[in-house]
């Protein structure tokens, strides 16, 4: 399948912004990548850009080696889709994420997520991955 070059854009975008922002939770990086108005749709976090760094702080402050392994990305126009195994701390099954994110500007504008926890020794041999 073929990308325009405005969805490569819109790919890279956001596959730096898990590089460089969500994987080492780094708050003081996100305004490379999230608009100053930022829409979240997450029902766990405050709206906005500020609420974001503030959440990724909390986070850091909480699970410092946590993991975001992202297992496969998908664009299409200006949103972009990843499906990734976040874990907490060593050992943690974790849980298997689905994030959307719509891209305007060259900057993330809004998110949306769904998390399902993952847990082992279930009915459904296949993994979520």
């Amino acid at each position: 399948m073929s990308r325009t070059p405005s969805e490569e854009k819109n790919l890279q975008l956001v596959l730096d912004m898990f590089a460089n922002v969500l994987e080492p939770l780094d708050s003081s990086a996100a305004d490379q990548y999230i608009s100053p108005d930022y829409i979240q749709h997450n029902q766990s976090v405050k709206p906005g850009r500020e609420a974001l760094k503030e959440f990724l702080d909390w986070a850091r402050g909480e699970n410092p080696n946590s993991t975001h392994d992202i297992k496969r990305a998908f664009v299409d126009g200006d949103h972009v889709v990843v499906h990734y195994h976040v874990r907490r701390w060593e050992g943690d099954n974790g849980w298997a994420v689905c994030d959307i994110f719509r891209v305007a500007d060259g900057l993330i504008v809004e998110h949306w997520d769904v998390l399902q926890n993952i847990e082992p020794g279930g009915p459904n041999p296949n993994s979520p991955f």
